[in-house]
């Protein structure tokens, strides 16, 4: 008789407020691929969080993906799976002009980096983002379970650029969290990032990148920070500038940038369940 074969299925981080812990792991059905086929195999025999599971019935599949995208729709806290279908659903509604300009690191691949045996693999998916050839690069990561948006601006322009001047942005709606405590972090990321494209610049102006982090809205909870990464992201998006220049930052972006009943109209049309605002 041949044997059943098993179907692989990747954990999830649920994030759970402000904490992650390893016994706030649950198991998601790939219901959004956010991976190529080779990134995702590699992610997978990678991450520590991968497991085999039993193959489900044909007649239960179904319902099983319905049930799934019940819950994620009803979910307050927002899980490293349901933030990548939200992410990908929310940038297919972006325009072919600004999918060209853009792009985006998927948002694993930050924390993922910062576990020493991820590093090589994340610097080489990376690499196949070609992030030097984009105006801006999104960047969401999860790190000590809080969401911000990290946005890289004109990398592939020179350091000394005066027009169009590579820059860092880091958008975060938990300001009392003090957002530059992952900035070390971030500038080892950069500098990774650099000298695996081979890039020629020196690396004393790399890490002297400037990292700007703007007054932005504030969240009201320990739970809303996944949806203001989106908003955020959706917001930036929209409204970047051609040419994005320090002297004029922070353009847009400031504690009026948006308001709460425009947050969750955003939520609900991406099917994310209901805000609690105090």
């Amino acid at each position: 008789m041949r044997k059943e074969k098993r179907k692989l299925v990747r954990e999830i981080i649920s994030i759970d407020g402000d904490t992650c812990t390893s016994e706030n792991v649950v198991v998601s059905l790939s219901a959004c691929e956010r991976t190529r086929e080779q990134e995702a195999e590699d992610l997978r025999r990678s991450f520590a969080l991968t497991r085999t599971l039993s193959p489900i019935p044909r007649g239960q599949r179904s319902k099983r993906r319905a049930n799934l995208k019940n819950a994620i729709s009803k979910q307050k806290k927002i899980d490293s799976g349901a933030f990548g279908c939200h992410f990908e659903n929310l940038w297919g509604s972006f325009s072919e002009d600004k999918r060209t300009s853009f792009t985006y690191l998927d948002c694993l691949w930050f924390n993922l980096y910062r576990g020493q045996p991820h590093k090589a693999k994340v610097l080489t998916w990376i690499k196949k983002k070609h992030i030097f050839s984009k105006k801006y690069v999104l960047v969401p990561i999860i790190c000590w379970g809080h969401w911000s948006l990290l946005i890289f601006c004109h990398f592939g322009e020179s350091l000394q650029s005066k027009t169009r001047t590579p820059c860092m942005l880091l958008l975060d709606s938990l300001e009392m969290g003090n957002p530059r405590r992952v900035e070390p972090d971030i500038r080892k990321f950069v500098l990774d990032i650099y000298e695996a494209e081979g890039r020629p610049e020196d690396k004393d102006l790399i890490y002297r990148i400037p990292l700007l982090v703007p007054k932005v809205p504030q969240q009201t909870n320990d739970e809303e920070c996944g949806r203001f990464v989106l908003y955020f992201s959706k917001l930036f998006v929209e409204g970047a500038p051609e040419d994005f220049r320090i002297e004029d930052y922070p353009y847009f972006m400031n504690e009026n940038w948006f308001n709460p009943n425009g947050l969750e109209s955003f939520c609900e049309k991406l099917g994310i369940g209901k805000l609690r605002f105090c």
